[in-house]
């Protein structure tokens, strides 16, 4: 779906996964998981990130999001982790002692980009813009 800002449309989506520190399982109650996705709830509507679609495991955080091009991956990675962390050990503070250093996260994560549109057909689409697309206009 194409999202529209005051100075431009977009219509990507990343999946993105983390996991706790040492894969300890922290969310293994149907509290805990529902907690936690709330928080990332919290953080993607303060940081103009839709969750498409999201879950929250005993050992890490599985979710389809979209956001603007202004945001760096990176940035928005840091908001989810940094954020949540912080917010939880709030609400959840006994869980810091199942934790070896008091980390929720792990520092890592994995994101890839998720299209509707192959690399192929985009490039058929660039290849022929000059001679089909050109709308009228001359060709360089």
């Amino acid at each position: 779906m194409i999202k529209h800002e005051r100075t431009n449309m977009y219509d990507f989506n990343f999946n993105l996964v983390w996991v706790t520190k040492y894969r300890k399982p922290i969310f293994t109650t149907e509290e805990r998981a529902n907690a936690m996705k709330a928080i990332l709830k919290e953080i993607a509507k303060r940081n103009a990130v839709e969750i498409i679609n999201m879950e929250v495991m005993p050992d890490h955080v599985h979710m389809i999001i979209s956001f603007p091009p202004k945001c760096a991956p990176s940035s928005i990675v840091k908001a989810f982790k940094g954020g949540s962390a912080k917010q939880w050990f709030i609400q959840f503070p006994q869980t810091k002692q199942l934790l070896w250093g008091g980390h929720l996260w792990s520092p890592s994560f994995f994101m890839s980009t998720l299209g509707n549109v192959s690399k192929e057909v985009v490039a058929q689409y660039i290849d022929s813009q000059l001679d089909q697309y050109n709308g009228g206009r001359p060709r360089r």
